[in-house]
């Protein structure tokens, strides 16, 4: 990895800090068109390299949203135990899917949220 590479990823992990921190949004929404359009990484590449930066994240926020008592934990384990259950089987999927269809999936995913998002108040 080059210094400009490294720097790279530096701003669009700041990026990605401020939007998780402030819209909940995990990171991956930035992150993987980011590491695709402008660090040059495949689709899948892309997807696995934002979740294990999620990770990290996902910590330091919750730690301080739970200092802060706005983590709603009753809700935390039914949902933790349907995405991580769902997450070990889907990682198969991945590897299945080509990186195309893996970019059609995502565009489609940020097109319909951002819509419901602009029109559900």
């Amino acid at each position: 990895m080059t210094t400009a590479q490294f720097l790279l990823g530096i701003g669009i992990g700041a990026l990605t800090g401020i939007l998780a921190a402030l819209c909940g949004v995990g990171g991956g929404l930035i992150m993987v068109p980011a590491f695709v359009f402008l660090m040059a990484l495949d689709q899948k590449s892309a997807v696995a390299t934002s979740l294990a930066v999620i990770i990290a994240v996902s910590m330091v926020a919750t730690a301080k949203y739970s200092a802060a008592s706005l983590v709603k934990w009753q809700v935390v384990l039914p949902v933790m135990l349907g995405a991580v259950v769902t997450t070990w089987l889907a990682t198969d999927w991945l590897k299945h899917l080509s990186n195309d269809w893996l970019s059609r999936i995502f565009a489609i995913l940020m097109i319909v949220v951002g819509i419901r998002m602009l029109l559900v108040k």
